[in-house]
């Protein structure tokens, strides 16, 4: 479909033909297409480019050729031929001459297939710093990225400026970029493949700024699992699982308050803040710390990890599964940034899982179980922190009233009022329990059974099983059971207690006789 498009010049075909030295490992092979592309625009536009420096296309699939080589390149390797994803007669060429000895960068640009080109290099500096590939991002017109000999440059103004945006990355070659799913994928001589997730705050790195402003995170898949928190030497981490969100400050705000909620419609799901946690508490199968906000000056990431707000916890109590709120399921959520009384507010969408073999409606199920499941332990664990308050109030007054003869009635009421508040905790919690390995020895109860549901039913799976709908239902009722005599206790043995309390006449602050 073609002549010879290379400069077939055979004094350099033979064995250590110039300017490559020959290794009998074939990769001196001379005058060979190094790089083909077609238009992403028109059918039958093809880009070619060779390893001893030419340039041509073809505007009818392949029946007539154009040389539109660059002028003032005399040889080299054309690595890289980009289309531009936003103009049909723009690409971007890289020619590399390193095997020539000329460690420079060569990009050129043209905008009108090829018939003028401007060379567009001013910023990548730096020791060996040559270009290897140029990519165009799809969504912004203007802005490439450019991976060299040492590392990464962008640029914002199509190609008039550059600048290193190297990050973590390590100081090597970048022989190729991808942009895939948003994100920018890297391919290294030796050190791996990097994938700098979603560009969308690059995207807009331009745009005015706002003392605080949150960037719309790319749509993202509900896959469930995630990476490891700790660094492993040697080896590379898969991308937490949640959604990515990208935010700028105008200023550092650790002295400030910085809040992230999570709305499904008008529902908060989750919130999240800045403030780092005071007088934090856990113990074996305790809660976990809270996630921080950071919040320094500039752009700032962070991951909402799918889930809804922490369940509360019982002190002491261990929770064998976590306090960990659900998984959410797909669909849109308003994602909230507020600085002080400053507010920015995006929208991300979350993605079922191609992979999993389910209708919306089956999420649909799997939510309102998981939600039903999540608002009765919320209301357990609440209820008990609430009874163990005023188990605690009750013996600090029998204690400051155990010498007053006029109490005594008021006491031996406080008396059968603990007895029946411990009677109805022990039944929904198992406070002797230490470690995973203690349901051995000491039952489950109700919250321990309902939590065990929990986990059964939040999975990538979202098909609600006939089983765990008929073991809900039953543990809904014993958990009614329990709210009725909680609110038993509160009505008759609670307001008696009171009212004996307001006819003694005793004082609300009682001092020790000591």
């Amino acid at each position: 479909m073609s002549p010879d498009l290379t400069k077939n010049e055979t004094e350099k075909h033979g064995p250590g033909g110039a300017p490559y030295t020959n290794e009998a490992a074939g990769g001196e092979n001379y005058n060979t297409i190094s790089y083909m592309v077609e238009s992403l625009h028109e059918e039958g536009v093809i880009w070619t480019g060779s390893d001893d420096g030419l340039v041509h296309v073809t505007k009818d699939g392949g029946q007539n050729w154009a040389n539109v080589t660059p002028s003032n390149v005399p040889d080299g390797i054309v690595n890289s031929i980009e289309v531009s994803p936003h103009d049909t007669a723009t690409a971007y060429v890289v020619v590399m001459r390193y095997k020539s000895m000329d460690l420079n960068s060569h990009i050129f640009k043209t905008s009108n297939y090829g018939q003028t080109w401007t060379r567009i290099v001013n910023g990548i500096t730096g020791e060996h710093t040559f270009t290897r590939v140029v990519r165009a991002d799809p969504k912004r017109k203007g802005l490439l990225y450019a991976g060299t000999e040492t590392g990464l440059f962008i640029s914002l103004d199509d190609g008039r400026n550059w600048q290193a945006f190297q990050l973590n990355l390590p100081i090597v070659p970048i022989n190729d970029l991808v942009i895939q799913d948003n994100d920018l994928v890297a391919a290294t001589a030796g050190r791996s493949f990097w994938i700098l997730d979603d560009l969308g705050a690059i995207q807009n790195i331009d745009a005015p700024k706002a003392p605080v402003r949150i960037f719309q995170p790319k749509d993202t898949y509900l896959i469930f699992g995630s990476s490891s928190d700790k660094p492993r030497p040697g080896l590379g981490d898969n991308p937490k699982s949640g959604v990515t969100i990208d935010y700028y400050l105008d200023k550092p705000s650790d002295s400030t308050d910085l809040f992230l909620e999570v709305f499904q419609g008008n529902k908060l799901l989750r919130s999240y803040s800045n403030e780092k946690p005071k007088d934090f508490k856990t113990w074996p199968g305790g809660p976990s710390k809270p996630q921080v906000l950071p919040s320094k000056k500039g752009y700032n990431r962070f991951t909402w990890n799918f889930r809804k707000e922490d369940l509360p916890s019982i002190e002491k109590v261990f929770v064998f599964g976590g306090h960990s709120g659900s998984t959410v399921g797909p669909g849109e959520y308003t994602l909230k940034l507020t600085l002080d009384k400053l507010t920015s507010e995006t929208r991300v969408n979350v993605l079922a899982n191609p992979k999993i073999n389910a209708e919306l409606g089956d999420y649909a199920a799997q939510q309102e179980l998981l939600d039903a499941i999540e608002t009765a332990l919320r209301n357990m664990h609440q209820s008990v922190n609430e009874m163990r308050s005023a188990k605690t109030q009750l013996n600090s007054y029998k204690t400051l009233l155990e010498d007053n003869a006029d109490a005594a009635a008021l006491i031996e009421k406080g008396d059968a009022l603990l007895k029946r508040i411990t009677s109805w905790e022990e039944n929904l919690i198992q406070p002797k329990q230490k470690t995973f390995q203690d349901v051995i020895n000491y039952n489950n109860k109700l919250n321990a059974q309902l939590i065990h549901l929990k986990g059964y039913v939040d999975v990538a799976e979202p098909k609600v099983t006939k089983g765990a709908q008929e073991r809900w239902g039953d543990l809904q009722k014993d958990w009614q059971v329990y709210e009725q005599e909680r609110k038993a206790i509160i009505d008759e043995e609670m307001n008696a207690y009171n009212t004996m309390y307001k006819t003694l006449g005793l004082p609300a602050v009682i001092m020790s006789n000591e």
